[in-house]
């Protein structure tokens, strides 16, 4: 932690402030409030009430309308700041609403039935976080059915696609055998085709093969990637050759070799391409929507879209719910983000 502070504290000036310094300070505080001012107004805002939600002008922080109990009702009557006429300055209760007027009480008086216009008063508000759209979440959606789906297809989606990738890229870089540049070639040829292309033949293969509705056929269309097979060859290239020709000397076998000595040399990229990866099944909507059409089966980004009607959002349900979804893929990069740059730089990447 000391190293920390005295590494975000560093001066040129040595113990004094350049005009380098603020320059440097004044840039990376602004690039912090740009990347994560979105993220805290997204986390504040799942914490705010629907009518909260349609205020005008916005607010950074949530607030709610505060409330009062009264003998002699048994709801909680909002409370109102009076600002012109006959109560101005005083903090009355409202009963009921018809119109441009309201019928009001003053608490520490409820049995005077007072009349005000309600362009003569404003809202009496505080600060308050409304848990009313989380636990609502688990009230109206199967959530955790949803976020088991998700997890199951991005954890096995991950592995196979490791796996395969993983195998690939040391055929290709550790192996000598005729037309290996035109399988390159071909491997990364694919990188240029966009994906709404295959759509459609991948959807007919998916239904041939009987996986619609089925986790299945969200996961197996990914087994390999181009992106990973390419990003894994770039970094195994620079294992050395050495390393397998004794290995083979000491009778070990091609699946040993690959499992005992390649694998873990590999690990800085593997683990970029497990980040990537994780990232792209979580977040993975368009796929799932074509192949998934039974509710029980709907990852979180789908659960998400229900959200969204042909009238109306429910935005305060949204929100909180795109916090929750947010939260698995924001603690997996928080903990393996340390081997994107490694990784990035040993396989070559730009």
């Amino acid at each position: 932690m000391a190293n920390l502070w005295s590494m975000l504290t560093a001066t040129r000036g040595k113990g004094r402030w350049d005009w380098t310094d603020w320059v440097s300070y004044s840039y990376l505080f602004l690039g912090v409030f740009l990347m994560f001012f979105p993220v805290i107004w997204l986390v504040l805002s799942s914490f705010k009430t629907e009518a909260d939600l349609q205020r005008y002008p916005p607010t950074f922080l949530p607030y709610q309308q505060e409330t009062v109990v009264v003998d002699g009702f048994d709801e909680l009557l909002p409370l109102f700041r009076m600002t012109a006429g006959d109560y101005e300055g005083q903090t009355l209760a409202q009963l009921r609403r018809v119109g441009l007027q309201a019928q009001m009480i003053d608490p520490a008086n409820p049995g005077e039935r007072l009349r005000v216009s309600i362009n003569d008063r404003e809202p009496v508000q505080g600060v308050a976080l409304a848990l009313e759209n989380y636990t609502g979440l688990f009230e109206r959606f199967n959530f955790l059915r949803f976020f088991w789906n998700s997890t199951f297809i991005t954890v096995t989606a991950t592995l196979i696609m490791l796996l395969v990738n993983a195998m690939a890229a040391f055929a290709l870089s550790k192996y000598e055998f005729r037309g290996r540049t035109t399988v390159l070639l071909l491997v990364i040829g694919t990188l240029m085709i966009p994906q709404t292309v295959v759509l459609v033949p991948l959807f007919l293969i998916v239904s041939e093969l009987g996986m619609l509705n089925s986790l299945w056929g969200v996961i197996i269309p990914g087994a390999a990637t181009p992106t990973g097979v390419f990003l894994l060859r770039q970094y195994m290239i620079t294992i050395p050759d050495e390393i397998l020709d004794a290995a083979r000397m000491d009778k070990a076998s091609e699946w040993k070799i690959f499992w005992r000595i390649i694998l873990p040399l590999s690990a800085p990229a593997i683990a970029v391409l497990a980040i990537l990866a994780i990232m792209w099944r979580w977040n993975d909507f368009l796929w799932p929507l074509i192949v998934l059409t039974q509710s029980e089966n709907f990852t979180l980004q789908l659960a998400l879209n229900s959200f969204q009607g042909e009238l109306q959002t429910d935005w305060s349900s949204l929100l909180a719910m795109t916090v929750l979804t947010l939260l698995p893929i924001a603690a997996v990069f928080m903990f393996l983000q340390k081997y994107i740059a490694t990784g990035i730089a040993s396989t070559g990447g730009k």
